[in-house]
């Protein structure tokens, strides 16, 4: 007969490779990856676009969860206290590599304006577009993010204070 052992919740522990960690702490790397991704996606999308309805909501929603996954990775890495500076510089280095990558993708004829090629004469009205929109899309989740780790940080006060 074995012996009765205490019955206790598994634990479900999640151990991230040193590399991926170390890489998603540096703001400059994770945000020209992302940037650079944003827009090869971008262009991907835009050149082999079904025009389905079902399809558009599909590579919206793929593209913004990546997209919003490489900012909390990066973000995770740090206290909330810095966010505050680090969510508007990433967005910036994120839109200036992307922005460069559209200028490679210009010069070698493959970045899509709506249904044609764009021209070095829609390169900046790309980059305010690109600006705004990232910039946006980068404080509006890193607030969520925010107003989540904090709502998480006083539920596990009350619950370790004992007060459920």
């Amino acid at each position: 007969m074995l012996p009765l052992m205490p019955q206790t919740a598994p634990e479900i522990r999640f151990e991230e490779p040193a590399a991926f960690r170390k890489f998603t702490q540096s703001l400059v790397e994770t945000a020209v990856v992302t940037g650079i991704a944003v827009r090869l996606y971008r262009a991907l999308v835009l050149t082999h676009a079904s025009g389905g309805w079902l399809y558009w909501v599909l590579v919206g929603v793929l593209g913004t969860f990546l997209f919003c996954a490489m900012v909390t990775a990066h973000l995770a890495n740090y206290p909330l206290r810095r966010w505050l500076w680090r969510a508007p510089v990433f967005a910036v280095v994120v839109v200036a590599a992307e922005m460069a990558t559209s200028a490679l993708l210009i010069a070698i004829g493959r970045e899509p304006a709506g249904s044609v090629r764009a021209e070095w004469s829609d390169w900046p009205s790309m980059a305010a577009n690109a600006l705004m929109y990232r910039g946006l899309a980068i404080t509006a989740w890193a607030a969520v993010l925010a107003l989540g780790v904090n709502v998480a940080k006083r539920l596990m006060r009350r619950r370790h204070a004992g007060h459920d």
